[in-house]
């Protein structure tokens, strides 16, 4: 291996630089001739520094693996800052939420000058949104931080506080077809803890069996039929297509009723979960949701994917039925 021209970047040998052509063989012994001073300082740096004899292989893989080990390790320092502002679960969420917690995950207790800092929380509100997501304005952003600050007592997440549920989104199969399943699913208490349990269902599979035809009159039980002992409830149920015009016009379509009748006769049966995010109404005149996002960058984990003001109650139902799928 020739060496031309090179200058060792080692601070232990600030004053030997090999100017003339060395050639050394990776064994150890010398191929090639060397003159007298360099042969001298050569062996003053040893003598000074206790250098090895094959030092120009050591100096030239040490200076060859330099760069590659400064990028892995500043590789490994990005790495790391990531996975800092990652929030990688829902209840690190709840805790950067109300400021319970420093950037490394070490929980903080009442008691510590940081636990629920205005300070800290700022801090974390403002990078707990899915920056991705135009449809929420800066101004939204500022106007709901600041209500959080505003009234910090107010606005802390509680898990077994209620007012939130998680949307999850499963296929399961049916008669050998995949179909998409929605379970709503809340926290109930139950004996000394709590439990998730399935609070609502929508499958468009059950759609069809609910339609109810507005356009055809006709179809009625006439006003008098008590008196006729309902005999004409015949009728009725001779078309079956039509049966959903004898219900009342405010009938909501019940579809955790009819999957438990499927799961149950072994009609509906689970394959997977697709999806998942969570939905909150715990803050006074807001709602946001979260879903969980895995990209590229420090903005990833449990984010806020959704917010909306609420300003009243009827606002407030309107939206949940929206969640729920009940105004179509």
């Amino acid at each position: 291996m020739i060496l031309k021209n090179w200058h060792c970047p080692l601070t232990c040998l600030p004053d030997v630089q090999w100017t003339q052509k060395l050639v050394v063989d990776l064994g150890g012994s010398s191929l090639g001739g060397e003159s007298g001073t360099a042969k001298k300082r050569r062996g003053k740096c040893r003598k000074q520094r206790g250098l090895p004899a094959p030092v120009g292989v050591l100096l030239f893989a040490f200076c060859f693996l330099l760069t590659p080990l400064k990028a892995q390790i500043v590789g490994d320092m990005e790495d790391e800052t990531r996975l800092y502002a990652e929030s990688k679960q829902v209840n690190q969420f709840f805790r950067r939420f109300n400021g319970e917690e420093d950037e490394k995950g070490n929980r903080y207790y009442p008691g510590d000058r940081q636990f629920r800092s205005e300070k800290l929380r700022r801090q974390y509100l403002r990078m707990l949104f899915d920056e991705s997501n135009t449809d929420i304005g800066s101004s939204l952003k500022t106007d709901f931080v600041k209500d959080i600050l505003n009234q910090p007592e107010n606005t802390i997440l509680n898990f077994h506080g209620g007012n939130w549920f998680a949307e999850l989104h499963t296929t399961f199969t049916m008669n050998g077809k995949n179909q998409p399943v929605i379970l709503f699913m809340e926290l109930e208490k139950h004996r000394l803890g709590t439990r998730w349990v399935i609070q609502k269902v929508h499958a468009d599979m059950f759609q069809p069996y609910f339609a109810k035809d507005t356009v055809k009159v006709g179809k009625f039980l006439h006003p008098m039929s008590h008196e006729l002992d309902f005999m004409n409830l015949r009728k009725a149920f001779l078309h079956r297509d039509s049966i959903n015009q004898y219900t009342l016009k405010k009938f909501v379509p019940d579809h955790l009723s009819l999957f438990l009748y499927e799961v149950k006769r072994g009609n509906l049966k689970f394959k997977t979960v697709d999806h998942l995010k969570f939905h909150f109404f715990q803050i006074d005149g807001w709602y946001f949701g979260i879903s969980e996002f895995n990209r590229p960058g420090y903005n990833t984990g449990w984010l806020i994917s959704n917010l909306v003001r609420v300003n009243n109650p009827a606002d407030k139902d309107m939206l949940r039925k929206f969640l729920y799928y009940e105004t179509q």
